[in-house]
């Protein structure tokens, strides 16, 4: 049978494939079949893998947003009475910081409070305004002398004035006469005029900008 099998791939090449015996056209159609295959393959089939792969990754990438977007509507409400409760607590400390025309009643408030106990003034000198993002910060360097019992009071009635006012460094000594000093720099905070919120958001952007430029260099 062997020999019968290998006498059939005997002299091909003198006769047309239509001719051929019954095991060559086999293998010879099994041959045509894989190179179709093959061809189809690499030429049309792969192509459409990779398409589909990389449809897969963008509905894969689709439904974490529409995930993420789901969420955020259902939690709109919230977020709508949450921003609305920040803009009230923004309001009110806005109400607790006097402007600029305003901060010499203010330093006069101050300067009152320490008389009004009984305290003498041996220093007060308002420093240099620190202009920040959303507000300005002036520094007022103090010297009070007094009893124990009217410097605690003066520094309850700092906490207790309509404007935010802190005290800051405050260092308690004796002077020669056995009197209680305080000293302590006094800040005050005031909110931005016009003119100098809009320089400020002009230094910020100038700022975020020059950062984002380093990053991209980088």
């Amino acid at each position: 049978m062997g020999g019968s099998l290998s006498s059939q791939f005997q002299n091909l090449g003198d006769r047309p494939p239509g001719q051929w015996p019954i095991a060559p056209r086999i293998l010879c159609g099994i041959g045509v079949v894989a190179a179709v295959v093959a061809a189809g393959y690499f030429f049309y089939w792969n192509t459409q893998f990779e398409e589909y792969d990389q449809l897969a990754a963008k509905e894969l990438a689709l439904q974490g947003e529409y995930k993420t977007k789901v969420a955020q509507a259902i939690n709109l409400d919230a977020l709508i009475a949450q921003k609305a409760q920040v803009d009230q607590y923004v309001e009110r400390l806005q109400k607790q910081l006097p402007s600029k025309a305003e901060m010499a009643a203010l330093l006069s408030d101050i300067n009152q409070a320490g008389v009004g106990r009984g305290l003498s003034f041996d220093l007060f000198k308002p420093g240099q305004v620190v202009v920040r993002d959303y507000y300005a910060e002036l520094p007022i360097d103090i010297k009070v002398t007094g009893t124990y019992h009217d410097i605690g009071a003066f520094a309850s009635d700092m906490a207790n004035l309509p404007r935010i006012v802190t005290l800051n460094n405050m260092a308690l000594t004796t002077n020669k006469d056995g009197g209680l000093v305080l000293e302590a720099v006094a800040k005050t905070f005031r909110y931005l005029d016009p003119e100098e919120a809009n320089a400020q958001r002009k230094i910020k952007a100038d700022r975020d900008k020059k950062a984002k430029d380093g990053k991209g260099a980088a």
